[in-house]
């Protein structure tokens, strides 16, 4: 992007418009000439000039705002404007509420991994899937390991068994560079 003191001005514009956002499409902010009223009940009043809907807008005791800027022409909706923005942050606020982030942790095997040390990483990998999170198992090959990749796919297909009962495998065992590699997610009341 060129500095600011090269920009045109509909460049400027245009950058200002993006900061300020939708707070430009209400009650004397609105540019458009005419625009296709709706009433905040629903029926249509039709096309008027900017300074009619803006008073019958006014006449209600709310606002005008633009809802669909790119048509033609313009739909404007007379609103309780500070209301509406305040239901959108509500339904907002309730959406991040219900989101469910899971995390994605990493267990490392090895091709010549001994038995205990392979019964730990299972159950720290049953721990993580209790908590609702999904395990990658990765291994990675050293120097000629690479050799004996059926070995190391051995391993992995067992951890995935061991784990059966309480995960099911989300994304096959693949090669990438040295690193074989598979995601397995807990299961869900549908498996």
């Amino acid at each position: 992007m060129r500095p600011y003191y090269f920009l045109l001005l509909t460049e400027v514009e245009i950058i200002n418009k993006q900061k300020r956002g939708a707070e430009e499409m209400v009650n004397d902010a609105i540019r458009c000439k005419e625009m296709l009223v709706i009433t905040d009940k629903g029926e249509k009043l039709g096309v008027l000039p900017r300074a009619k809907a803006l008073a019958v807008a006014e006449g209600r005791g709310l606002d005008l705002v633009i809802v669909s800027p790119d048509s033609n022409p313009p739909v404007a909706k007379i609103m309780d404007y500070s209301r509406f923005r305040f239901e959108q942050q509500k339904k907002l606020k309730e959406m991040r509420k219900n989101q469910k982030v899971v995390v994605v942790q990493e267990i490392q095997l090895s091709p010549t991994i001994e038995k205990h040390d392979f019964e730990t990483k299972a159950r720290k990998a049953q721990t993580i899937l209790e908590k609702g999170n999904k395990v990658k198992i990765s291994l990675r090959f050293k120097g000629r390991m690479i050799v004996h990749q059926d070995l190391g796919k051995e391993v992995i297909e067992r951890f995935v068994e061991r784990l059966a009962e309480c995960s099911s495998l989300e994304s096959p065992i693949r090669l990438e560079g040295r690193t074989l590699f598979a995601v397995i997610a807990p299961k869900t009341s549908k498996d």
